[in-house]
């Protein structure tokens, strides 16, 4: 039979000796030794990186930007799996529950703290099931509307609507969307009402927008524009304090006098929560060089997408802060997964 050696046995007996808060206290510390050792040489394998919505999302764009950059500097695969479903929390969720070892990733928009006011039980809580890795981009909603409607700005539509009371539907891609919250906090600002009618993706949405079914909406500037151009949708205002290069004809809302409506995106990276820090701190550096080049920047203006970045820390207090402000906009409106 094989037998231990001197040393493993004079550690076997010493710590059988412990008392049992200093054996806990030992195994906390071998396990934080174990994991500053795996972040070191992290990463040794294929990375996943989560997107919880469709191919072409602007979360996907960017995780695909992204990941294709990592894995050149990392030389391990970066995988991009789409995991979508409820809005969202069903990829968004199984981050939450993956090993926190640096091999999953999660790309989110700000539907990740929407949610929590409008689902009853997402599966997650945003703020303390996640380590904040970085922002990496803004993306601005314009407001849209379909040719026939002879809108053409955003205070046409607040003139008509306010005029001719339920005249105006709108779409958007499902209950608790960006698109759908963005017009109802622009219908809480205006004083307008406007008859949502949500879809299954934005596919569907924008074929119903295009086809006079609807009248209005919400669209990411990259999926807008393409309509606008084809003259089947009029470009009303960008929800966004500036002005996008991509459509810089477009003015914004303020610009229009309609005060107050910031209806930017943002999206960004995180992690299971107990990712040791020096990983998240080595992903961190790693996406700011990469959305600071300027083939990068560029790529992603094209789409509508503003490359940014941020530390960890104020990536976490701007989800803080964002959970606070729409959950105000979701309960005045009275937004539920459930209607």
């Amino acid at each position: 039979m094989n037998r231990p050696s001197r040393t493993r046995r004079v550690l076997l007996v010493r710590t059988a000796s412990l008392a049992p808060a200093a054996v806990a206290l030992l195994a906390g510390g071998l396990s934080a030794q174990a994991a500053l050792a795996q972040s070191s040489a992290w990463p040794r394998q294929a990375v996943r990186m989560i997107v919880p919505y469709s191919p072409g999302t602007g979360a996907d764009i960017l995780a695909r930007t992204l990941g294709t950059r990592l894995s050149e500097r990392w030389a391990q695969p970066v995988v991009v799996e789409n995991r979508v479903g409820a809005s969202g929390n069903i990829g968004t969720a199984s981050v939450a529950r993956a090993a926190p070892d640096g091999y999953t990733l999660l790309m989110n928009v700000n539907s990740h703290v929407i949610n929590k006011s409008v689902f009853k039980d997402t599966g997650y809580d945003p703020v303390r099931d996640f380590a904040p890795v970085s922002l990496t981009a803004w993306g601005r909603l314009m407001l849209v509307a379909n040719a026939g409607t002879g809108l053409r700005t955003a205070n046409d539509l607040v003139k008509e609507a306010r005029a001719n009371g339920g005249r105006f539907n709108y779409a958007s891609p499902g209950i608790g969307t960006p698109h759908h919250v963005a017009m109802e906090f622009f219908k809480q600002q205006t004083g307008i009402e406007l008859l949502h009618v949500p879809h299954k993706a934005t596919a569907g949405a924008v074929a119903d927008l295009v086809g006079g079914q609807v009248q209005v909406m919400f669209l990411p500037i990259h999926v807008a524009m393409a309509q606008v151009r084809a003259g089947r949708l009029n470009a009303l205002g960008i929800g966004s304090p500036k002005r996008d290069p991509s459509a810089a004809e477009v003015p914004t809302l303020a610009e229009q006098g309609l005060k107050n409506i910031d209806t930017d995106m943002w999206y960004g990276l995180l992690v299971p929560a107990a990712t040791p820090r020096e990983i998240v701190g080595a992903l961190n550096r790693a996406v700011v060089e990469i959305m600071a080049l300027p083939e990068v920047r560029t790529g992603l203006a094209k789409q509508g997408l503003d490359a940014t970045t941020s530390t960890p820390e104020a990536f976490g207090k701007l989800i803080e802060a964002d959970l606070m402000r729409w959950q105000r906009v979701v309960e005045q409106a009275k937004i539920s997964a459930s209607d």
